[in-house]
């Protein structure tokens, strides 16, 4: 289901993304109709409007157009879990504007419209990853837009490698290696020698899992973590808002246990997280 300004999205609107490929987008977990950080992803997409278009966002119209667009998926196809409660969606908000002109992209005010798509969501807490570890930034890292060539490029010959996604590291620090960054499209954390958890300060997307996660741990550590410390740490994860925490069991050659106790308390302090009505 695609909508567009709370209507069927035209083919159009949809050709007009597909060729241009400019704008930002939010990814939400939508379960019984609430979403952890939901005011987290309308402040992100009313600051990436700004920052992509110059132009404003009214939040509350957002929230109205993906309530409509989740009240109309369950609607249509009455999925329910083993528990009789209606199943999780995942809702991707994304923010374009059809009128933009690829040559004159700067012509004219911006009309930036919303685009609604949902599909129904995998298990929070997946399998655990195996990943590898590939030097790369992506354009604009703080905006979570659509440019997603590069990552998805790493992230393809990574699965062709045998891996199940890529971390991205960066040059920095006096180690060989570099520092650590993100994932593809994952925020990743480590779990210290002394159980401490920590995250990499690096130029990356600030994700609203890790951001919840942040508050609810106020005493985990920020700081660079370098590549050479890998061998070192106790255990590593990844965070979004389809996946929650999931644990890192390798990455290259470096193996590390998914069972760790902290990944477990993560979680907890994950789901006890109120989520917000749409």
């Amino acid at each position: 289901m695609a909508t567009v300004n709370g209507a069927p999205a035209s083919v159009a609107q949809m050709t007009a993304l597909a060729l241009t490929n400019y704008g930002h987008f939010t990814t939400l977990r939508v379960e019984d109709g609430a979403v952890r950080g939901l005011a987290l992803h309308l402040d992100r997409l009313v600051r990436d409007c700004s920052a992509v278009f110059g132009a404003e966002l009214d939040p509350e119209r957002v929230r109205a157009y993906v309530r409509e667009a989740v009240d109309g998926r369950e609607a249509m196809d009455g999925r329910e879990t083993a528990d009789g409660r209606p199943g999780a969606l995942t809702v991707r908000v994304t923010v374009f504007d059809p009128a933009l002109d690829i040559t004159r992209p700067a012509e004219g005010a911006a009309d930036p419209h919303v685009l609604v798509t949902t599909r129904p969501a995998g298990s929070l807490f997946p399998a655990p990853l195996r990943v590898t570890a590939r030097p790369y930034r992506r354009d604009a890292a703080g905006v979570k837009h659509v440019a997603l060539f590069g990552q998805l490029a790493l992230r393809r010959a990574a699965r062709s490698a045998g891996f199940d996604d890529v971390l991205f590291t960066e040059a920095g620090g006096t180690e060989a290696g570099g520092l650590v960054a993100e994932g593809c499209t994952w925020n990743v954390g480590f779990v210290d020698g002394d159980g401490q958890v920590v995250w990499p300060r690096a130029e990356v997307l600030s994700g609203v899992t890790m951001r919840l996660l942040r508050a609810a741990r106020p005493a985990a550590l920020v700081r660079p973590v370098a590549t050479a410390e890998l061998p070192a740490m106790r255990a590593v994860f990844a965070t979004n808002a389809a996946i929650g925490v999931r644990a890192v069991r390798a990455i290259d050659g470096l193996r590390f246990p998914d069972d760790d106790p902290v990944l477990a308390e993560l979680r907890e302090a994950y789901l006890a997280i109120p989520p917000e009505r749409l």
